[in-house]
């Protein structure tokens, strides 16, 4: 048995997922008050003021295009990612920033793992508007709770790295490392942050992991879905909203509050270093022809941030709207999901470009390890280049 859904069949649905997607197919697929899905439709959207057909329309285009897109995204950003981790970890690249955007790239990689086996399914191998009982059966439901689960707390985990890569970075302007043992210091403290942050993140959503359930759709049916949690009622327990207030803040709105203040200081503190430079060499009567390079390394981790922001931010503000002004989830949030998700997806994956264009010394040890893979490197010369000793760097020379 096939059934044909809109994207506003449902009332407000597990808003505490992080996947636009996701939320999409668990508020189509969660139990309802009534079993005439017919009847259901447009329940929400003749009194909603949020109410635009346009976009609905849009989005509904869309959706039929979005798993191929995404697939593209996540085939060419996995590669990518972990080209990252296998630059970013070298020996003379290992520092505090370097560290941080190491598992960064292992957050982003696991992202797209999930999300191709998720789009698949789903959107490919199935019409993405049509649940049955091939595509909805329970094993695919509990991969669906899972993936929901997983990517919620991998995007969690990168948008709170996003933080510590500001901080670092701030930290390293303002007081740079001098000598070898500062710098393992710094780099001891960098994976303790990571290790804190993985852990941090997934006892944060431990809330969301046990608030979901799995329930068939009718007695005896072969279709299953998410139980209602009821959160569009006035039956909604004080425990979900507490939860839904809980993920919107800390794991989205306070990581982007932040990143834009520490940004702020960084781009400050960037150009004030800019200044004093400039003014440095025109008193010698000469010109600064090129960025001095620790302010290269500043501009590429701001880029980073303010990508981290432009996806995370407005979808942390959306969330929170929709959780306060009625149809507002239906008629804005929902329509717009699969676009949230992909531009997501690009973020996931567009490091890799962002260092190739301005880092050379990710160039540089990208050289150096494809030329490792194709050419093994004599035995007598590895011998003499471990007794030199290591320049480490952060992306690109830092002097």
């Amino acid at each position: 048995m096939e059934v044909n859904m809109t994207m506003t069949e449902s009332p407000l649905k597990y808003l505490m997922q992080l996947s636009a997607s996701d939320l999409r197919y668990l508020m189509k697929w969660t139990a309802c008050n009534t079993t005439d899905l017919d009847s259901f439709e447009d329940i929400h959207l003749a009194e909603s003021p949020y109410h635009n057909e346009i976009l609905e329309k849009l989005s509904i285009s869309y959706m039929h295009v979005h798993g191929y897109l995404s697939l593209f995204v996540c085939l060419c950003g996995i590669p990518m990612n972990i080209i990252n981790i296998s630059v970013l970890t070298r020996k003379h690249m290992q520092t505090p920033v370097n560290c941080v955007l190491t598992w960064i790239a292992v957050s982003d990689l696991l992202t797209m793992a999930s999300y191709i086996i998720f789009a698949m399914h789903f959107y490919c191998l199935n019409p993405p508007d049509v649940i049955s009982a091939k595509k909805n059966s329970y094993g695919w439901m509990q991969y669906l709770l899972f993936h929901v689960n997983f990517t919620a707390t991998t995007h969690t985990i990168a948008i709170w790295l996003g933080v510590a890569l500001a901080i670092f970075r701030y930290n390293h302007i303002q007081s740079p490392a001098k000598g070898n043992l500062t710098r393992m210091r710094r780099l001891i403290r960098a994976r303790i942050t990571v290790f804190v942050i993985y852990l941090g993140s997934m006892l944060l959503l431990i809330p969301n992991y046990l608030s979901n359930e799995i329930v068939a759709k009718e007695e005896n049916s072969t279709i299953f879905i998410m139980k209602d949690p009821k959160l569009a009622s006035q039956s909604v327990s004080k425990i979900m909203f507490l939860n839904i207030i809980l993920y919107g803040v800390v794991a989205k709105l306070l990581p982007c509050v932040l990143m834009i203040i520490y940004g702020s200081l960084l781009l400050r503190t960037l150009n004030s270093k800019f200044r004093t430079k400039r003014l440095q060499l025109l008193r010698k009567r000469t010109y600064l022809q090129r960025p001095m390079d620790t302010s290269r390394t500043t501009i590429m981790l701001l880029i980073v941030l303010v990508l981290f922001l432009l996806t995370e931010l407005p979808q942390s503000i959306l969330v929170l709207l929709s959780l306060f002004l009625k149809g507002f989830f239906e008629n804005i949030y929902i329509p717009l999901g699969d676009t949230m998700d992909i531009l997501a997806l690009v973020n996931n994956g567009i490091n890799f470009i962002l260092y190739c264009t301005m880092s050379r010394e990710f160039r540089k040890g990208l050289r150096k390890l494809l030329c490792s893979r194709c050419v093994r490197p004599r035995r007598e010369r590895t011998q003499i280049d471990s007794t030199r000793p290591v320049t480490y760097s952060t992306i690109v020379d830092s002097k």
